[in-house]
């Protein structure tokens, strides 16, 4: 029962992020087309396209890493894994979920204080703090440290439990 629960609002969550990285990848691309449009054909010099894809870029990227958590497609250590008994990968997967969380906790901890740092940065080319931006660090950080406690209620360490030796070392 929550394991149906943390496994449908892990869904949730990473459909809503998917559809914010969509959102911001669309954008991304617009941006980059200006910035090409302008520098090859009106050379209008437009200060701002390249500096926005980056920030985009960092957004998309650090949201990314929820969408890699909850489907369980994160780094692995398959091949370790698999040439354990399954009572072995369970508990090694439920401690691998736990450093990635203290990871992620680390990272949103600090993130945060980053974050803030930003708000006396001035971006000159976008008239902005820099805060909208850095908060990139904690929100995406937040985001998987929530999505590593779902998947970890979900799975309970037994995710890799089907997969044969073949299967998994093509992973």
């Amino acid at each position: 029962m929550l394991a149906e629960f943390s496994d449908r609002l892990s869904r949730q969550i990473n459909r809503g992020t998917e559809v914010v990285l969509a959102a911001l990848m669309v954008a991304l691309v617009l941006d980059v087309w200006i910035g090409v449009v302008d520098r090859y054909f009106f050379h209008w010099q437009l200060p701002w396209p390249e500096v926005l894809a980056r920030y985009l870029m960092i957004w998309a990227a650090m949201l990314a890493v929820s969408c890699g958590i909850a489907r369980r497609e994160h780094i692995g250590l398959t091949v370790l894994l698999m040439s354990l008994p399954q009572g072995g990968r369970r508990g090694l997967l439920v401690l691998i979920d736990v450093i990635t969380f203290a990871l992620f906790f680390y990272v949103l901890w600090f993130g945060i204080g980053f974050a803030e740092s930003g708000a006396k940065r001035q971006a000159m080319i976008l008239g902005a703090t820099l805060q909208p931006f850095y908060s990139a660090i904690p929100a995406a950080a937040l985001l998987a440290c929530v999505q590593v406690v779902l998947v970890m209620i979900r799975d309970m360490g037994r995710q890799l439990d089907t997969v044969t030796p073949n299967e998994g070392s093509g992973a």
